[in-house]
């Protein structure tokens, strides 16, 4: 296997889960920006792998599988460590809503590619606001360098989760006459 530059952006995301998590509970009072650094550059390198594999015709099948497990790993752990830190419902409840769904369509996907029609669910518009405000939210919720910027990723963070709700009832709906049919 050849490795190119945007799959070794992808594994170098990967390496930075491990640092994330520890820069989270590190004892010492810039570890909150520490921490919201290394997720904000995870969140970066996501975007910038995916635009130069589709810019230099350098997509692989390596890639296409790892890029979307390591931004599904990193921000899944990026929930579990805000729901700890916060420990409030009005957290949790997005969280899990935002967590579920992402197993949803992850399996909805790969049963409609088994029907040849992953097309019929391929990633939206809304799906790339709600990642847009999911990732902004919890880059704040990491960081809280103040109580404005903190509220304003708790907000942000509802609305990525009413997003998600609404970006998988589209997808749900793509796939209604596939799921119901007998």
């Amino acid at each position: 296997m050849q490795f190119n530059i945007p799959t070794l952006l992808t594994l170098f995301r990967v390496i930075l889960i491990p640092f994330f998590v520890l820069a989270f509970y590190l004892p010492v009072s810039w570890a909150p920006f520490l921490c919201a650094l290394i997720f904000f550059i995870a969140a970066v390198t996501d975007w910038f792998d995916g635009y130069l594999a589709r810019r230099w015709n350098q997509s692989t099948r390596f890639g296409a599988f790892l890029d979307p497990v390591a931004d599904k790993v990193m921000v899944a752990i990026a929930m579990v460590l805000v729901v700890e830190h916060y420990h409030q419902w009005w957290i949790t409840l997005p969280a899990a809503t935002m967590i579920g769904r992402e197993i949803i369509i992850s399996a909805l996907r790969e049963w409609m590619a088994e029907l040849g029609k992953r097309s019929n669910v391929a990633v939206s518009w809304i799906g790339k606001v709600k990642t847009t405000a999911q990732m902004t939210a919890l880059v704040w919720m990491l960081w809280r360098p103040n109580e404005w910027v903190e509220g304003a990723g708790i907000a942000l963070f509802i609305v990525a989760a009413v997003l998600t709700l609404w970006s998988m009832l589209q997808y749900l709906n793509a796939a209604r006459g596939d799921l119901l049919e007998q």
